[in-house]
């Protein structure tokens, strides 16, 4: 790493007797006014390389390059504090609930506040997005009671009390039943499924599919609060140099670190999310960054719901396992013919064994197609306005925006007392900084 100041040491003088003599900005004992050569800020080994004499040293030229690399860096460990560690990591002596950092510690923000942010996702997709009624509408009730038939017939046959006989007895009846069966769920699936509950479950049974979602819709606005940090670092930078060669205190390291850190964090942010509505400046439309992509949003945003979270699998396991299981099982009860609730319940195990399928089944293959998640997804998310869109990622920075800003301002701090110590000059660097310093008092 490069190092805001120059250490120029020189061979013992005849008259010095062996203590190596270090040359601040002034000489010892020599007036200001006086010191018009500003050689002493061109190391000898930069003239002999033909380095021109700007007035600046060559580890001056390295500030723009270490300032770039601090912001480069402060805003990727940003970014990974967003999302990990998935469990709280140090030692968790004292934690309020949703706060990522603890006294010694710290976890992702997202899976810190996995639950609050699930609630918000979920909220669109139910309120805004998605109509179940409309979704189940689209089965075609006689072909898929014959996808799912196998799985049933096999459950009673091999679960119910003289299954065997059972099964053959229901076999002329059996198509006709599940076809009431599914009939009955597409007029009353709001009072049998909680969709709510369907969604929350598997962001928060699994939060890496939360973090997954995010990372993968936001993956260009994360990307460019990385980079971004480089260059917005590099012209900082430029202006540090500029403050060091008129300032030259080893206070500027981490103050300027700070600010770099800061500085790049915040200005990407904002320049991910705002302006959320398109503003013309001149020939110029401006708008943030995620409310430009809205339709490619939308499309992976839709793909990623329909096949990790509204899946048929969890749909299935929704109305056999979810909080309203009890609805379902008496919806199902009322649409058969008169056999015992053991056959019943058999049938119901064949609905879960069904639901652990893989996607490949044919049952599950057709659900997908027919309910049309993905599609009315990715349709309805375009509609959306812009401020509502917005809610779909910015929640994710808003909710700790300021610690993770001022998180970069810290690593920056960090950054800069590591150039104090092991920058340019070795362990002397230190010292050195400090003899500068004094020399300028």
């Amino acid at each position: 790493m490069g190092i805001l100041f120059e250490l120029v040491w020189r061979k013992p003088s005849e008259k010095a007797g062996g203590m190596p003599a270090f040359r601040s900005g002034l000489e010892a004992g020599q007036p200001a006014q006086q010191c018009s050569d500003s050689s002493w800020l061109v190391p000898d080994s930069g003239k002999a390389n033909g380095i021109p004499d700007t007035g600046l040293a060559f580890a001056d030229w390295t500030i723009p390059l270490v300032a770039a690399f601090v912001g480069w860096f402060t805003n990727w460990v940003s970014v990974q504090m967003l999302f990990y560690p998935i469990e709280y990591v140090g030692i968790d002596l004292y934690r309020k609930k949703h706060v990522p950092y603890g006294l010694i510690g710290w976890q992702g923000v997202v899976p810190t506040k996995a639950d609050v942010m699930a609630a918000r996702l979920t909220d669109i997709v139910t309120a805004k997005l998605l109509s179940l009624p409309e979704a189940f509408s689209r089965l075609d009730a006689p072909h898929f009671a014959s996808l799912i038939l196998p799985s049933i017939e096999e459950s009673i046959r091999n679960e119910a009390p003289n299954g065997a006989a059972w099964a053959l007895l229901l076999k002329p009846l059996l198509h006709w039943a599940l076809c009431r069966v599914v009939r009955a769920l597409q007029r009353d699936i709001s009072q049998v499924l909680d969709l709510e509950e369907v969604v929350t479950d598997a962001f928060l049974r699994d939060v890496q599919v939360l973090v997954e979602l995010f990372q993968r819709v936001g993956r260009r606005e994360l990307d460019f609060l990385v980079i971004s940090g480089l260059y917005f670092g590099f012209v900082l930078g430029l202006a540090q140099m500029w403050i060091w060669a008129h300032v030259p205190r080893a206070w500027t390291l981490p103050v300027a670190g700070a600010v770099v850190g800061y500085v790049t964090n915040w200005v990407a942010v904002k320049l991910i999310f705002e302006p959320v509505e398109p503003v013309m400046v001149g020939p110029f439309l401006l708008q943030g960054m995620f409310e430009m992509r809205q339709p490619e949003v939308s499309v992976e945003f839709a793909e990623f719901i329909a096949k990790r979270v509204l899946t048929p699998s969890r749909v299935l396991e929704g109305l056999c396992d979810g909080r309203r299981q009890n609805e379902f099982a008496a919806l199902v009860r009322a649409n058969v013919p008169v056999v015992p609730d053991s056959v019943v319940a058999a049938a119901l195990s064949g609905l879960r064994n069904l639901a652990k399928e893989p996607p490949s089944h044919a049952a599950h293959v057709y659900a997908a197609d027919a309910l049309g998640i993905e599609a009315t997804l990715a349709h309805r998310l375009q509609l959306l306005s812009p401020k509502e869109f917005e809610g779909l990622l910015h929640p994710v920075f808003q909710e700790d925006e300021i610690i993770l800003i001022l998180a970069g301002g810290v690593l920056g701090v960090a950054a800069g007392l590591v150039q104090l110590f092991f920058g340019w000059g070795g362990p002397s660097a230190l010292p050195a900084a400090g003899m500068t310093s004094l020399s300028g008092m």
